[in-house]
């Protein structure tokens, strides 16, 4: 894939905000999601404000949109052009972005059931239907 996502964090205790002893739930599920996009062959950077500044100062799309203030981030680039901004992206925004195919399986109806249970076609008398 020749596309690099760039993700720039607001600052954290660690890279992905994912340590401590209250995980923000919303973290949690973007760092899984960044860890499945890797799998699927993208390539992901992710920047903190708190460890890693200069990435935020030298990057341009970056520099301004922080003008406006801190509300903004997280910001998720595609090459120069911010794609997201003022949250995390879902699973499958993020494939979009990278152009990965997300494929959902295809899961067999389930048989026809009654009330009581799979229909027979012969109703009882003790059955509620």
């Amino acid at each position: 894939m020749s596309v690099t996502i760039r993700v720039f964090d607001p600052a954290m205790c660690c890279s992905t905000g994912v340590c401590g002893p209250s995980v923000d739930p919303e973290l949690a599920r973007f760092a899984a999601d960044v860890d499945w996009l890797q799998k699927q062959g993208a390539t992901v950077e992710r920047f903190n404000l708190a460890q890693q500044p200069g990435a935020f100062a030298e990057t341009a799309a970056v520099r301004e949109a922080l003008a406006r203030g801190n509300e903004v981030l997280p910001l998720v680039l595609v090459g120069d052009r911010i794609a997201v901004e003022g949250s995390y992206p879902s699973r499958e925004t993020l494939a979009a972005l990278a152009g990965v195919v997300v494929r959902k399986l295809d899961v067999a109806p389930a048989a026809s059931t009654g009330c009581c249970g799979p229909s027979t076609g012969v109703k009882s008398k003790t059955s509620c239907c």
